[in-house]
C-alpha cells in the first residue's frame, strides 16, 4: 500500500476562516489554535489560504490588522492536492514554490491540510540547499 498525504495530513479540525474576517481576528484564531495557516472558505469552497507570512507582509506595509479583511491579504486560489497524492511530491512542491502549507481537497471538499512539518515528521528530507529560513522567503 502506497504512502499518501492522507497518512500525514491534519484532517481533524482544520482551521477555516471567512474572507471578510479581520486580520486581527484571523491572527487570534491562528494563535489560539497554535497553527501557522488558516484555509479561507466561502460558500463551502476553498478560496484562499491565510498564513503568518501574509499577516507579516500586511503589517509590514502599514496595514492595521483590526481594520483590514483577510480577503485583501490572503493567497487566493492556493495550490491544493488530493489526499492520495505522494508526500514526496508535496514536499517538492513546497520546496520549489517556497510555501509551507497545502490544503488537501477530495471531490471538491476540504478534507485536511498538510504542512512541511507534517512531511518532515514523515521523514522526508528536503535538501539543505532548498531550505529557506526567515528573510529568505519571498
Amino acid at each position: 500500500m502506497a504512502v499518501t498525504l492522507k497518512d500525514f495530513m491534519t484532517a481533524e479540525d482544520v482551521l477555516t476562516i471567512e474572507p471578510g474576517l479581520t486580520l486581527a481576528a484571523a491572527a487570534e484564531s491562528m494563535s489560539g489554535r497554535n497553527v501557522g495557516a488558516a484555509v479561507v472558505v466561502e460558500g463551502g469552497r476553498v478560496v484562499g489560504i491565510f498564513t503568518e507570512r501574509d499577516l507579516l507582509r500586511a503589517v509590514g506595509r502599514g496595514t492595521t490588522p483590526a481594520d483590514a479583511a483577510v480577503r485583501d491579504h490572503m493567497t487566493p486560489d492556493p495550490v491544493t492536492l488530493p489526499s492520495d497524492h505522494a508526500p514526496s511530491e508535496a514536499a517538492a512542491i513546497m520546496s520549489e514554490r517556497r510555501f509551507r502549507h497545502i490544503p488537501v481537497i477530495d471531490g471538491g471538499e476540504l478534507v485536511g491540510i498538510v504542512s512541511i512539518r507534517d512531511l518532515i515528521s514523515a521523514d522526508l528530507h528536503i535538501h539543505t540547499a532548498d531550505a529557506h529560513v526567515g528573510s529568505d522567503f519571498p
